[in-house]
């Protein structure tokens, strides 16, 4: 009886912790909101102004005169989907071959990935740099999208999810049917790695939106510029910051962000339900 009686007042409190976490997860959101509606000095005027306020649509003017903010959306638009198209593509191809097929110095092969997955990314900045200016490539797009089509995290993390979610059978039957290694990898391991893929590219756009230092070193174009470069010269553009406008131009920048999420997220919960019912 008393592990009866027990069981409401347990999920109560399990509730109230995770609605806990939900407001704190969301408030920083809701601030941001809050101060892309107001000019700097209400952001800091004490009392806090915790309710919109009427200045949004003039922080978003003063936004758009600042900065080339579509363009340079755009930019991100096309590093990002570039970048994580290639990823899903050469990461989840390395991986399958580590997963499910033996070679000669596999074993060496993966080790040397985890030491280049545990090396900080920012010691490859200099010999990078100096790789892209060699090929003619500084200032142009194609800096950005080529030295990060493939990273040793995308084929660790696929290589750990094929080796669980596909079974050897599967691949045996298909062999006995004639299926190359093409084939098996595109119309048998794809298939069932969905999930892993879209958890995958939501990380890797996600990355590559947020990324800020090689851009910046890199995009010697003004006219190539990603949005977080963008957004970083609105500090100080017209001799103070701004904050309002600053966090307008963060908050534009979270929706493709959310509308990638969105749609990662969806894939991930319906191709799980849908393996649940297999």
């Amino acid at each position: 009886m008393a592990t009866v009686k027990g069981s409401p007042r347990r999920s109560i409190a399990l509730h109230l912790v995770l609605i806990t976490g939900l407001l704190l997860s969301a408030f920083p959101f809701y601030w941001a909101v809050i101060m892309s509606t107001h000019t700097s000095s209400e952001i800091f005027s004490y009392p806090p102004k915790l309710l919109p306020g009427p200045h949004f649509l003039e922080n978003v003017r003063h936004l758009f005169d600042s900065v080339d903010f579509f363009g340079s959306m755009l930019n991100s638009l096309l590093v990002a989907g570039s970048v994580t198209v290639l990823v899903l593509f050469f990461d989840s191809l390395a991986a399958f071959v580590f997963a499910k097929f033996d070679f000669p110095g596999r074993g060496v092969l993966f080790a040397l990935l985890m030491v280049i997955f545990m090396v900080p990314a920012q010691l490859a900045a200099i010999p990078q740099f100096v790789i892209m200016a060699k090929l003619g490539w500084i200032g142009t797009m194609t800096s950005l999208i080529v030295p990060a089509a493939a990273n040793a995290f995308g084929i660790f993390w696929m290589r750990q999810y094929m080796r669980g979610a596909i079974p050897d059978e599967l691949l045996d039957a298909s062999r006995i049917d004639g299926a190359h290694f093409l084939r098996q990898y595109w119309h048998v391991a794809l298939p069932v790695v969905r999930p892993g893929l879209a958890f995958l590219g939501i990380f890797t756009f996600m990355g590559q939106w947020n990324d800020y230092a090689w851009p910046l070193i890199a995009l010697t174009n003004p006219d190539n510029v990603t949005l977080q470069v963008a957004l970083s010269q609105l500090n100080g553009a017209h001799g103070t910051t701004d904050y309002g406008m600053v966090m307008t131009g963060a908050l534009l920048a979270l929706v493709p962000l959310l509308l990638v999420f969105a749609i990662g997220a969806r894939q991930i919960i319906g191709d799980l339900a849908k393996g649940a019912i297999r």
